[in-house]
């Protein structure tokens, strides 16, 4: 056996090589996306007195308080269950006063997310009575479970809450307008969150606006809950690192333990053969990614897999290490001013921050 070698400010070197996420392909059982709809890793712990509001912002301080009478409210009949669906009560629970649902409106990160989960964990019902996922993981568990399905599994539940409402697919969001509305009829409470597209005026005001016309029937379900603010990601923070050279980047993913390696565009070629549903499987006990020769993503297909990717490293909270461009120049200018591109901005502050805590994995 070989003996393990020490780099001063890193971890021994690894005895074997790190993983390599194009070498994996998982499979993911259809009731593992449902048990999985519960707050990732990084909101695990959050709760609303952990949300530290902007003094600058009211309304994130009335945020707070609005979201916290809205949990306090859905302790209602099937919220004290033992996780038993709601098909075996005789009786409907009696009806919310006020809308059923409430919509986060505001820029990019601001805390909503941090304030949906804190939302999903104040509810007063069982773990097995709330569901927390995207939009692109509620369409993924349509198309795993199909509709009916999907329908009579989530009608159980006191709560939904659906992170970053994507208006910009006119199939998904009838499909899951339709959905929305079953669960209303079944007295489900909603929650959701979409980002405001980078550079229109008025920001979130006109976010609220798209997501209650789109969402038609339902929009007097909804009571849209603005939160100002600047991305807290950027609030006092430094700008995010330079890239690293590919020597660097080899090294720190041999003396991290758990560590992935991979080439740039091979991975981008290895996430066309994975269904989304399955990145944050492609994930399981990947402890940091290290990523060489980052290039701009060449098309748009391509550049809409690497956001669900990017999400999923962000939730998980697993550093990226990278060389080559920075981030912030993977997409370009026809992309991030697209159609898709409030997706292109928030995986390139996500995967900004993943890139501030990958660091320390460097030696200085």
């Amino acid at each position: 056996m070989s003996s393990s070698t020490a780099v001063p400010g890193q971890s021994p070197i690894a005895e074997t090589a790190p993983l390599s996420l194009c070498a994996l392909e998982p499979h993911v059982p259809a009731d593992r996306l449902v048990a999985e709809m519960v707050p990732p890793p990084r909101f695990d712990s959050v709760r609303f007195d952990t949300y530290v509001p902007d003094p600058d912002q009211p309304s994130q301080v009335e945020a707070v308080k609005v979201l916290s009478g809205f949990a306090t409210g859905l302790g209602g009949a099937h919220a004290t269950g033992t996780g038993k669906r709601k098909w075996f009560m005789s009786r409907k629970p009696a009806p919310a006063a006020g809308p059923l649902g409430v919509y986060l409106d505001g820029g990019y990160g601001v805390g909503k997310t941090h304030l949906l989960a804190s939302l999903w964990h104040a509810t007063p019902a069982a773990p097995s009575l709330k569901a927390f996922g995207t939009f692109v993981e509620l369409t993924n568990l349509v198309g795993a479970l199909g509709f009916q399905q999907t329908v009579q599994t989530l009608s159980g539940h006191r709560l939904l809450c659906i992170d970053e409402f994507e208006l910009d697919d006119p199939g998904d969001t009838v499909l899951v307008s339709s959905l929305l509305s079953r669960l209303v009829e079944a007295g489900v409470a909603l929650a959701a969150t979409s980002n405001t597209l980078p550079g229109k005026l008025g920001e979130g005001r006109f976010a609220a606006a798209d997501f209650l016309r789109e969402i038609q029937g339902l929009s007097s379900h909804f009571r849209p809950l603005r939160i100002d603010g600047e991305d807290y990601r950027h609030r006092g923070l430094p700008e995010a690192p330079a890239p690293y050279s590919d020597e660097q980047v080899t090294r720190a993913a041999y003396a991290t333990a758990g560590a992935s390696l991979d080439d740039f565009p091979a991975l981008l070629d290895h996430l066309a053969r994975v269904h989304p549903s399955r990145y944050g499987a492609l994930t399981d006990g990947v402890r940091a990614v290290c990523l060489t020769d980052v290039q701009p993503v060449p098309d748009q297909s391509t550049a809409l897999r690497l956001v669900v990717l990017a999400d999923r490293l962000y939730d998980r909270e697993i550093p990226v290490l990278a060389s080559g461009l920075p981030f912030d120049r993977l997409f370009s200018d026809e992309m991030l001013n697209g159609g898709y591109r409030k997706k292109y901005f928030r995986a390139i502050s996500r995967l900004t921050a993943l890139a501030r805590d990958a660091k320390g994995l460097v030696a200085q």
